[in-house]
C-alpha cells in the first residue's frame, strides 16, 4: 500500500498571510459589529482587538480599507502609529477624517 505525504504545494504558505488574515478578520468584525451605532464599541469587539494585535505591518492595509471601504480604523490606526492626524473640527465627518489620515499617510511614506 502507497502511503501519502502531506506535503505542502511548493509556493504556497501554510500559514495565513498577514493581507489574507486582515481582510478575513475585517469582513467578520463588519459583520458582527454592523448593529452597533457606537465606534466605541465596535472597536472593543475582540475582532478588532486582534487586528489591532496583527501589529504595525497592517497599516499599510488599513489605510488602503479605509479608502476603499470607509470602515472605521481611526482608533486601530492611531494605537498603531501613535498618531492622531484629525483636527477637532473635523470629528464625526468621515471624509474629512478620510482625508486626515490620507495627508499624515502620504507625509508618512505610506
Amino acid at each position: 500500500m502507497a502511503s501519502s505525504s502531506t506535503k505542502p504545494t511548493p509556493g504556497v504558505s501554510i500559514e495565513e498571510s498577514i493581507e489574507t488574515r486582515f481582510h478575513r478578520l475585517a469582513d467578520s468584525w463588519e459583520r458582527a459589529t454592523a448593529h452597533l451605532s457606537s465606534m466605541s464599541a465596535a472597536s472593543e469587539h475582540p475582532i478588532y482587538q486582534e487586528i489591532i494585535s496583527l501589529g504595525p505591518a497592517v497599516v499599510p492595509l488599513l489605510l488602503r480599507d479605509l479608502e476603499g471601504t470607509e470602515r472605521h480604523w481611526f482608533i486601530a490606526l492611531r494605537k498603531l502609529t501613535g498618531a492622531n492626524p484629525i483636527p477637532p473640527s473635523a470629528a464625526g465627518n468621515v471624509p474629512k477624517m478620510i482625508d486626515a489620515w490620507r495627508h499624515w499617510a502620504k507625509e508618512n511614506g505610506y
